[in-house]
């Protein structure tokens, strides 16, 4: 009692002392009362829109995270609670009943005690002090005291309120696999034999693909992942328009999911002292996922007596994903872990057999209010193994999914709670340890000096089979547990003085336990290592320009493949000429980018499985990424590979005359490739609203190939994933540390911080992320002083 009083009275001397330095007269200075804190705090707003939250207590500062989330960004974690819950119909109508009733099918029904007791100590206080803030604010717009953002009044809907427990149950946020890819798998085969799945994705490490015994690649119905994929993906409010559009067939549906998650990437590194210009670490993390507005991810500062981090998180959640806490740092990317299994079973009604019987599905029966009708009542039904994805009584055939979701402690990303307060290697270990979701590559670095890689994620034991395709559900497939503390590789202080991943198969050699074989082109990852292994005292400024790096080591992959081609065609043996002189680097004025990732990305896949595959495999396979297809073709005779680079080639000329004239003197990549973010929302709103809610154009260089990791759009090479912020510590001297978000911190359109930081990430710039209380206040633009209602 004595040790918290005295902690209380030093924070509060803090706090006085911090008033008494003087600001700038420049420095808006606001006052407000709110219901629910309990003792005086502060925020801090930065010339770039992030919160520093200052706080007497770890409970008031995440419950003033959780008032400022909804002060930034109430409507988008308002729309991620319902999306995740399934009440998205409640707000908007019948148009989302499937969506709803998809949700709930992965929501996290186990024992909420274990869940909770399996984050970091006091995780459920912090997240019933996020969600009270976040409903002090909430309380506060609905009284009038704060405005209503803008998308509520477009959908004629309005915030909700929060429950602790419902922030850990959703799941559906998370980034897990391999279930599209297993269905993907076994279509391939189907139609088209184990030739169409090696043209559709490369396995790694080497591993041959045998189909499970008892289950027939053929039975897997097209649309078999459809509650998967509504569960999992963005909403839209298209249906509110009133505008019909066309539904994508089975096969395009799968096939843009699987596109779309496998662009949600990542890079990180941490540099050794022994190999920076400082002698202190460098941590350097830029995690790829969709890019658009609202941001994805928010940047925050929170500091209490017992609590100091700051980092980036996703807003509806407490604390932060990757960071620093003042004497640790730690940074993500995804690790590929297989953590999902589809099932295939044999049905007599709604009972499926099981170890020589027949066990009955599990019944859950759910209200779904609807807003404008009568509510709706569904079914969700549920295996031993999981939810059940797809069930046909007339062909006695059902299919679920088991999934990492469904275990305790699998909310995704909440296992960095045991990061905030780490002091050490072994709080890190103890960290990855328990971490659940999503599998990631978690790299360390310390003020002592250490430096740090670990595989992290629940990883199911499989036994008897690989999970690279459906299985039986009949018994005969079953997880053996996960794998035990400290199984996953680790690397501490690396001989080599750093450590570097981009979602690459980096399971060291001579590990032998199956985790995962499907991984991402090694592309940025080639390309980071070379970068780093040339530095023998980085900078900030070096991984500054490596995370905006645009050279593409599969673009030079590429260029190899067209080394001895020529053409009696004047454009083709043009675009030939520039392809053979570039040296790969994908910058906004270059005609040989843009003729490579048309050529690549949009017209070689197919070309190479039209000519590979029959007809009905090569249009299932589709495209493909170019990493498999240049796989096939480096080792194909000249008399097949050639026709193949040529006819490809010439497609991609004849489609960039079409779009950039025929002079190839005018073509570049940035013509072609740019960012311009739309709003979800914005498709209710009159055009000058529209128009200012959206962000951009603006030519952006690199693409998904480089560590960049600028993903576009095959129908308008609009970028559509990438860096959603970027970070570069400086360990141990936090204040040098640099930042950037993407786009911008606030989500109202007419904030000056809803698009200011926009041009700085197209252009590869970064603000200061100031850490020292001394070093925020000097670049502060508005101070909020809170007392308790």
């Amino acid at each position: 009692m004595i040790w918290r009083t005295l902690v209380a009275v030093a924070a509060l001397a803090l706090a006085n002392a911090a008033q008494a330095q003087p600001l700038s007269t420049a420095v808006r200075q606001e006052a407000a009362a709110v219901a629910g804190l309990r003792e005086p705090a502060e925020i801090v707003v930065d010339r770039w829109g992030v919160p520093h939250i200052y706080a007497q207590s770890a409970r008031d500062a995440f419950f003033l995270q959780g008032w400022n989330a909804a002060r930034d960004r109430l409507w988008q974690i308002d729309l991620w609670r319902k999306r995740g819950l399934g009440r998205l119909s409640a707000s908007f109508g019948p148009a989302y009943v499937e969506q709803d009733r998809a949700a709930r099918l992965f929501l996290y029904r186990g024992d909420m005690a274990a869940e909770w007791a399996s984050y970091a100590p006091g995780a459920k206080e912090t997240v019933e002090a996020f969600t009270a803030g976040v409903n002090a604010y909430v309380a506060e717009v609905r009284a009038g005291r704060r405005p209503m953002p803008v998308e509520f009044r477009l959908t004629d809907s309005r915030p909700e309120d929060w429950r602790a427990d419902e922030v850990l149950r959703i799941r559906s946020h998370a980034l897990v696999s391999n279930a599209p890819s297993e269905v993907a798998r076994a279509r391939a085969i189907c139609v088209g034999g184990m030739e169409a799945d090696r043209l559709r994705r490369r396995v790694e490490p080497p591993h041959p693909i045998v189909v499970p015994q008892g289950f027939d690649p053929c039975s897997v119905p097209a649309d078999v992942l459809k509650d998967y994929i509504l569960a999992t993906q963005a909403v839209s409010f298209e249906a509110l328009t009133g505008a019909r559009t066309a539904e994508p067939k089975p096969e395009q549906r799968l096939s843009q999911f699987i596109d779309a998650t496998s662009a949600e990437g990542s890079n990180n590194w941490t540099i050794a002292a022994s190999r920076t210009a400082t002698g202190r670490p460098i941590l350097a993390n830029d995690p790829h996922r969709p890019v658009g507005v609202p941001s994805l991810r928010y940047i925050v500062h929170l500091d209490a007596p017992d609590l100091t981090i700051i980092g980036a998180g996703e807003p509806a959640l407490p604390g932060v994903s990757l960071g620093h806490n003042g004497t640790t740092a730690f940074g993500i990317t995804i690790f590929y872990i297989d953590q999902e299994d589809i099932y295939a079973y044999e049905t007599r009604g709604e009972a499926y057999r099981y170890k020589g019987g027949f066990e009955p599905m599990r019944l859950i029966r759910e209200t779904i209010e609807v807003k404008g009708q009568a509510p709706r009542e569904v079914e969700l039904r549920f295996t031993r193994h999981g939810p059940v994805l797809w069930l046909d009584p007339a062909k006695g055939r059902a299919f679920a999914i088991r999934t990492i979701w469904n275990e305790p402690g699998l909310a995704g990303y909440f296992g960095s709670s045991r990061m905030w307060r780490a002091r050490g290697w072994e709080d890190f270990q103890t960290a990855r340890n328990r971490w659940g979701a999503p599998p990631l590559n978690l790299v360390y670095a310390d003020t002592k000096g250490e430096v740090g890689w670990s595989a992290a994620g629940r990883t199911p034991v499989r036994p008897n089979w690989d999970g690279l395709m459906p299985v039986p559900g009949d018994g005969r497939y079953e997880w053996a547990g996960f794998v035990e503390d400290g199984g996953l590789p680790a690397s501490r202080n690396p001989a080599k003085g750093f450590f570097a991943t981009a979602n690459e198969m980096n399971i060291p050699a001579g590990y032998t336990r199956p985790l995962g074989f499907e991984w991402a082109d090694r592309t940025r990852s080639t390309r980071i290592h070379e970068v780093l292994s040339a530095l023998p005292k980085s900078t900030l400024a070096d991984s500054m320009a490596l995370q905006t790096d645009d050279v593409s080591a599969q673009a030079r992959r590429g260029a190899a493949l067209v080394r001895d081609l020529t053409s009696q065609d004047p454009d083709i043996a043009r675009a030939l000429q520039l392809l053979k002189a570039w040296d790969g680097k994908e910058t906004t004025d270059s005609a040989a980018a843009a003729i490579y990732e048309t050529w690549a990305v949009k017209h070689l896949g197919r070309a190479t499985t039209a000519a590979v595959l029959k007809p009905a495999a090569a249009e299932l396979v589709g495209a493909s990424s170019p990493d498999p297809i240049f796989l096939w073709l480096e080792s194909a005779p000249p008399t097949v590979r050639d026709p193949i680079l040529l006819a490809s080639l010439s497609a991609a000329v004849r489609e960039l005359k079409g779009r950039l004239g025929p002079d190839m003197a005018g073509w570049s990549w940035g013509r072609l490739h740019h960012a311009r973010f739309v709003p979800a929302a914005a498709v209710l709103a009159d055009p000058q609203l529209a128009a200012q809610m959206t962000v951009g154009p603006l030519q952006v260089a690199g693409s998904a190939s480089t560590p960049r990791a600028a993903t576009w759009r095959p129908s308008d090479f609009a970028q559509t994933a990438g860096a959603s912020v970027r970070f570069v510590l400086d360990v141990g001297a936090w204040d040098n540390s640099m930042a950037i978000n993407t786009p911008r911190q606030s989500a109202d359109p007419m904030s000056p911080h809803y698009r200011d930081l926009f041009p700085l990430w197209a252009a590869g710039s970064y603000f200061p992320l100031r850490f020292t209380r001394a070093a925020v206040l000097g670049d502060a633009e508005t101070v909020i002083r809170l007392t308790p209602r």
